[in-house]
């Protein structure tokens, strides 16, 4: 269950005597590159990992098995330098078996010592979470929102940065528990990993035909690029990227707009309007740019807002997809110049 659980790295640190916005940029820009050594394709879901770090939030990744996910989670932790661990989760895991509990202290002394389960760590991969029970998938609501947990009347503190990057199958796989609706909310960000096309898997099969070993991503060659102190840095960066009063209407006209959808039961929330405000923020600062565009907005709507939406049960006997309701909202309504 655990992989690397407390190395915070040699690049620790806060923005206070640390990096540069520019430095903190320039290296994180680097993960990227330095994934693809393992990973082939999923620039986009790498993309969506390094907007939830600055953004200090969560993604939950979706696809078929066999399309990257854990690897690339195991691969950026380790372009990052950040501990690290994997809990599997399975149809019988306890709550307790993620947060901690408070066990008997072995020295003979018979009092309760709490032992820290694996969500004290800086990136926690939630392999197939809705494997679990919505009961179990809970257990992380306090730690995601609030960055502490609680247990017999205890708050503890997790780790920073910290960021649960979830995997999930597509909910018709057999065996799989649909997420509630609070837990989808607490996700910043949801990405889709798609089956590669021809040319990338022909890389792929190239790679394994010459030794490559998704278990050892260090053996491809994948190094620490950047750290904790580059990520504080960016979300401070982040933090100062300017938004204009036009760039604001348009994200909440778009929350309008799919409140409004005769599709849909459920609309964007204020929750999703500040969300999609912080993705266009970090992906205007890794860009190189200190102020937000509707084309940021754009570039982010689907990953950000789409997980947040309800289809009316007539839309899904009709066979209409949520993407399709967000794309006619952000078609409808117009880009502020």
């Amino acid at each position: 269950m655990t992989e690397n659980p407390h190395h915070p790295g040699p690049a620790s640190g806060s923005p206070s005597g640390g990096p540069s916005g520019d430095a903190a940029r320039e290296r994180l820009a680097a993960v990227r590159a330095e994934v693809g050594k393992a990973v082939v394709g999923q620039d986009a879901a790498v993309s969506g990992l390094l907007v939830a770090l600055l953004c200090g939030g969560h993604v939950l990744m979706e696809g078929v098995p066999g399309t990257a996910k854990t690897l690339l989670v195991r691969t950026l932790a380790a372009a990052l330098d950040v501990g690290t661990r994997r809990v599997q989760f399975t149809p019988d895991l306890m709550p307790g078996d993620i947060t901690g509990s408070m066990v008997v202290d072995g020295r003979g002394a018979g009092e309760l010592t709490f032992r820290e389960g694996p969500v004290f760590t800086q990136l926690l991969l939630a392999d197939e979470i809705n494997r679990t029970p919505p009961k179990t998938q809970s257990a992380l609501l306090e730690a995601m929102e609030e960055g502490q947990v609680s247990v017999d009347g205890v708050s503890r503190p997790v780790p920073s940065p910290f960021l649960v990057a979830a995997t999930q199958n597509p909910v018709e796989f057999e065996g799989t528990y649909p997420l509630p609706e609070a837990q989808l909310d607490r996700f910043l960000l949801k990405v889709v990993l798609p089956v590669p096309d021809r040319a990338e898997e022909l890389e792929i099969l190239r790679r394994h035909a010459t030794g490559f070993d998704p278990r050892d991503v260090r053996a491809a060659g994948v190094v620490a690029v950047a750290g904790p102190a580059d990520i504080a840095a960016g979300q401070d960066a982040v933090r100062r990227v300017q938004v204009s009063d036009e760039v604001v209407g348009y994200v909440v006209d778009i929350a309008r707009a799919t409140r409004e959808s005769p599709s849909l039961s459920l609309g964007v929330s204020p929750r999703g309007t500040t969300a999609l405000l912080r993705t266009a923020r970090a992906w205007a600062w890794l860009t190189g740019r200190d102020f937000v565009t509707p084309d940021d907005v754009k570039a982010l709507a689907h990953a950000t807002l789409a997980h947040r939406l309800g289809l009316r049960p007539e839309a899904e006997l009709e066979g209409v997809q949520v993407s399709e309701v967000l794309a006619a909202a952000l078609h409808a309504v117009p880009v502020p110049r």
